[in-house]
């Protein structure tokens, strides 16, 4: 989490006089951690959305430098929002309260990981076999409407197969927990390659060679871990 708000950092051209506020979105990962630990479920919810995001402009303010206010606001929330907020939600998955003895935390992640990073390849080799047509060409030129739905049929079909041993899930749970995790997996996915394009890079780093940065690889769990958390504990905690 720390090397991914990390590397987004360092992508973003921020106004310098600003880039004290990055102390408070490192910050923000123990406090997460900390709300995480103690099940604090209802303060682990709002203390980005609302008191980080409230608190950013303030220190901003307190140096006085307008120029790129607005640009820097939006780009170090965004950031924080996706990277720090999103990913947390993979740390409460594993203390999820009401978990019983027929399943642990732990599978819960092992499920929502497998199946993202699944979906990838399966999005992947479905577009290359049977891929023509684009479905967002001017964001992700190899993203087709083949591979999307490639994607969701494998990721689903996998769901039910891992669900029973790593889940508490109805055979509908499964359904719709694959078909959830395939479409936000490929929203994410999209969502970063977007940003990519519009910094007109082709990886965001080099920290994992031949794979890119860190971002290229959890850019699907930005959007899967927090939208799968809710499903979770809503219906079944």
């Amino acid at each position: 989490m720390f090397i991914a708000l990390k590397e987004y950092f360092s992508l973003i051209p921020t106004n310098r006089s600003h880039r004290l506020v990055y102390l408070w979105a490192y910050l923000t990962i123990p406090v997460q951690f900390i709300l995480i630990y103690n099940g604090l479920y209802g303060f682990f919810i709002i203390f980005i959305p609302v008191y980080i995001f409230l608190l950013i402009p303030i220190q901003a303010l307190i140096v006085g430098e307008t120029k790129g206010f607005l640009h820097s606001m939006a780009t170090i929330q965004w950031g924080i929002m996706f990277f720090v907020f999103g990913l947390s939600h993979l740390a409460y998955l594993i203390v999820l309260p009401g978990l019983d003895s027929t399943v642990s935390g732990a599978s819960l992640v092992l499920f929502l990981v497998i199946l993202t990073q699944a979906n990838d390849v399966f999005q992947y080799i479905s577009g290359k076999l049977f891929g023509k047509r684009k479905i967002i060409p001017k964001v992700s030129p190899n993203k087709t409407w083949a591979g999307f739905i490639g994607g969701v049929i494998l990721t689903t079909i996998l769901a039910t197969i891992l669900g029973p041993l790593l889940t508490p899930f109805s055979l509908l749970g499964m359904l719709v927990a694959g078909v959830y995790i395939s479409i936000s997996g490929f929203i994410g996915d999209v969502n970063i390659s977007a940003l990519k394009r519009d910094l007109n890079i082709k990886d965001t780093s080099q920290a994992i060679p031949g794979h890119g940065g860190v971002l290229d690889r959890v850019d699907s769990l930005t959007y899967t871990a927090p939208l799968f958390f809710h499903f979770t504990r809503f219906f079944y905690f």
